[in-house]
């Protein structure tokens, strides 16, 4: 009994130690990456503490800024936490505050969240290549540039890696509760739902050196279905584009409408569509609503051929490109 008692102490004591010591080595490792990226040119600051005994790690970066000149992103929030249980340190939480703030060399953008939180697993080191995803957030704010805030009731995200090809990940997100910044005439206030369930392949896989190094790149993008809806408006879209190594996308995507000038109103008010454009698009699409014999209903493909894209027989220019910073 009493060596019982003895060995039951030397754990108790020896558990406690090692997680102090985990605890300082991982405190260090997180100050040697932000170390190491002002090295490499950013600016890289935040104020760094590990807890969390003893169920796991909580690694907290308080007025944290990430900044890669050679991009122009930039990243700041007042908080950041990363939590990780004791059993493996390949299934992370992330926690992001209410309000972040993001630079691109387009401008700004401020960001307000209640509760935007992501799960992660990640494979084994070094690579630890991303494997799955979930992110969630509720009343969700965006104010690009300082335009007007879109708000998001809720919004859920997910992607899971495929075995093959490994750089592959099967994508599902959802939104609810839509609203532009400025309402717009005979529409309800806000967007019942929108919704994407595709595959997406990459040039390689996700991974932490993402963000020290540069981004995968999207090769092939399979849309399931893509589906928006606004009171009687609904569009709905599916297809395969391939993307070149200069993100040119080439393919086509198969797209209906219901009420579709309705939808091209709603452009036109908004400033998305210039007027003129959006006159000869619905003089072209009116004559192939009549030919399909539903006059509100339009099937059409969106076709993406030589670094150029058209909806059915009506050029719209140039292709975005498909290419992340």
């Amino acid at each position: 009994m009493k060596r019982i008692l003895i060995v039951v102490l030397i754990v108790a004591l020896a558990v406690p130690g090692w997680w102090f010591v985990a605890a300082a080595s991982l405190e260090r490792s997180q100050e040697s990456w932000l170390a190491e990226r002002r090295e490499d040119g950013w600016q890289a600051d935040a104020e760094v503490e590990v807890s969390g005994f003893p169920s796991g790690y909580k690694i907290t970066y308080r007025d944290i800024v990430l900044a890669d000149p050679e991009t122009g992103l930039s990243w700041q929030a007042p908080l950041f936490t990363i939590e990780r249980p004791l059993d493996t340190g390949r299934r992370l939480t992330a926690v992001w505050p209410e309000t972040q703030r993001f630079a691109t060399p387009e401008g700004g953008v401020a960001m307000e969240s209640d509760g935007m939180r992501a799960e992660l697993a990640l494979g084994p080191a070094p690579e630890e290549v991303l494997d799955r995803l979930a992110l969630s957030a509720e009343t969700l704010r965006v104010d690009p540039r300082g335009t007007g805030a879109w708000a998001v009731a809720r919004l859920d995200a997910s992607a899971e890696r495929s075995e093959a090809p490994a750089e592959a990940y099967a994508v599902d997100i959802r939104a609810a509760g839509i609203a532009p910044p400025r309402p717009i005439r005979g529409l309800p206030e806000t967007l019942e739902a929108v919704s994407m369930t595709a595959d997406l392949t990459f040039d390689r896989p996700w991974s932490m050196a993402a963000i020290e190094e540069a981004r995968p790149q999207p090769r092939r993008i399979d849309i399931t279905r893509a589906e928006a809806r606004w009171g009687e408006l609904e569009l709905l879209a599916a297809g395969r584009l391939a993307v070149d190594a200069d993100g040119v996308p080439s393919g086509r995507l198969e797209v209906k409408a219901r009420n579709w000038r309705e939808i091209l109103a709603m452009g036109r008010q908004s400033g998305a569509l210039p007027d003129g454009l959006s006159r000869r698009i619905e003089d072209g699409l009116g004559l192939l609503a009549q030919i399909s014999g539903n006059r509100e209903t339009l099937d059409v493909p969106l076709n993406f051929e030589n670094g150029r894209v058209a909806l059915g027989p009506i050029p719209l220019g140039p292709a975005p490109r498909l290419v992340l910073r």
